[in-house]
């Protein structure tokens, strides 16, 4: 195809990863590399590349937006945020002496888990509003995000287990060179009982971070390339604008049922992968 044909393509996927990237605080990877990599023949290593330049471009044009609405909440982000940096150096460190297929599998099949509990929930955004516990107290964690145009306060519970699986997702992230946005959305809702809309919004003003890390030490070594890269980034915000406007007047029920399936399609491509060593 010609150059002009393949930039159309991929920002219309880009669009499409930006978009369910913003809703569900994924960042646009989980779509990106599969495509670029098995449809359109591009190299993984700068798909890898795209892929992290994207999430930046999600979290820059959706963290934004979120801030600006007051969903994100910085504080809980900034603090989760050191227990990611420290996993991914650790499990940077640790790639070179652990068999990542195994780690694949299993990262797999417990995202399979989540997305079976996220599909099965039920619960309303006013179902999982809690008062916060004395660390989170201790740290002023709690918040407030907008609920049918008016302001509605929520607490924030087992600020150390959420640190400990934030680590966890840091490590996985660099053992196995994925995003780990998926641990910290099921680590806010689920574990530190934070409301589903501020899981996800945080989540996206998270990821830049930790894509930004990674994305310098590929354009060390030449793996983002502006021909790839550019149109995915074009594509991504255009997309992650449009979902921030979306999420703000979705229902919880939708965004958990569009959570369930990306992450469910996730877990497939990692246990593949797991299986088949490309990890």
């Amino acid at each position: 195809m010609t150059a002009l044909t393949f930039s159309l393509v991929v920002g219309a996927i880009s669009a499409l990863a930006g978009f369910l990237g913003a809703l569900t605080g994924l960042g646009g990877g989980v779509v990106i590399v599969p495509v670029l990599t098995l449809a359109l023949g591009v190299d993984l290593k700068y798909a890898i590349g795209a892929s992290l330049v994207s999430v930046i471009a999600t979290s820059s044009g959706a963290a934004a937006a979120y801030v600006k609405e007051g969903y994100s909440n910085i504080r809980i982000g900034m603090l989760l945020e050191i227990a990611t940096t420290i996993g991914a150096v650790l499990g940077a460190y640790l790639a070179a002496f652990t068999s990542t297929h195994i780690i694949a599998i299993i990262f797999g099949l417990v995202l399979i888990q989540s997305a079976y509990q996220s599909l099965a929930s039920s619960q309303s955004e006013a179902d999982n509003l809690v008062s916060s516990d004395r660390l989170a107290r201790l740290l002023r964690l709690g918040s407030n995000f907008p609920v049918r145009g008016t302001r509605q306060e929520y607490g924030v519970q087992h600020v150390p287990t959420g640190f400990g699986l934030m680590f966890g997702a840091g490590a996985l992230s660099g053992l196995l060179g994925i995003g780990s946005g998926a641990v910290k959305v099921i680590a806010m809702d689920r574990a530190m009982k934070i409301p589903f809309k501020v899981s996800t919004t945080t989540s996206n003003f998270m990821i830049g971070v930790t894509a930004a890390a990674s994305a310098g030490v590929y354009l060390s070594r030449g793996y983002i390339d502006p021909r790839v890269a550019m149109p995915v980034m074009l594509g991504v915000l255009a997309g992650a604008y449009l979902g921030t406007k979306v999420l703000v007047h979705a229902p919880v029920r939708t965004l958990r049922i569009v959570f369930g399936v990306v992450i469910a399609a996730l877990a497939i491509e990692m246990i593949v992968n797991g299986i088949t060593g490309k990890v």
